[in-house]
């Protein structure tokens, strides 16, 4: 960081640590045992599609990468921002394989070199008719919690209790203008 950089008051992005993921088994045992949320086995990658076959043929061998093992499955979906999203379904038992399946999608963008393309990751939990998802933020290095109401509503309360529920588990983000909502995100 330069010294203009500290006079104008500019400081330097966080680096992602993808490996942060790894954290969300022992965040899902915390969220079950706490409030009751049970994993559905369903994660997405969002990413800003870019022109070219070299980002076509990077998307298309993450997802191969996942359809060539015996456990994921995988849809393609574009969302109406243009964001790119991979669902990827999991036995809801094995948090911790959904959560290497989506590694692998970030991990395999982000060595292509379109790792500024990706824009999050999530997991997803169900109480009853109640959602709630652990979204990564991918340029923050840090999770927030989601929870979706009918009419495009939030349960604040809810992701306010789930901070604090988590907040030894995972890194959460601190900006909540920064908790954004994924309104339709697939696995919601």
């Amino acid at each position: 960081m330069g010294l203009l950089d500290k006079v104008f008051g500019r400081t330097t992005p966080v680096r992602p640590n993808l490996d942060q993921l790894f954290a969300v088994p022992g965040a899902a045992l915390t969220i079950e045992s706490a409030l009751g949320f049970r994993p559905t086995g369903l994660g997405s990658v969002s990413f800003r599609a870019v022109e070219g076959s070299a980002a076509s043929s990077v998307t298309d061998d993450a997802q191969a990468l996942l359809d060539a093992d015996a456990g994921p499955k995988v849809e393609r979906s574009v969302d109406s921002f243009g964001y790119t999203w991979l669902l990827v379904r999991h036995d809801p038992s094995d948090v911790a394989g959904l959560v290497t399946a989506l590694h692998a999608v970030n991990s395999s963008l982000e060595n292509a070199g379109f790792g500024s393309s990706l824009l999050c990751s999530l997991v997803s939990f169900t109480s009853g008719d109640r959602k709630l998802a652990l979204v990564y933020l991918y340029k923050r290095g840090t999770f927030y919690p989601f929870a979706p109401l009918d009419g495009q509503r939030r349960d604040n309360a809810l992701e306010l209790q789930v901070r604090a529920c988590l907040a030894d588990d995972l890194t959460i983000e601190p900006d909540l203008s920064r908790w954004f909502p994924v309104w339709g995100a697939p696995g919601l």
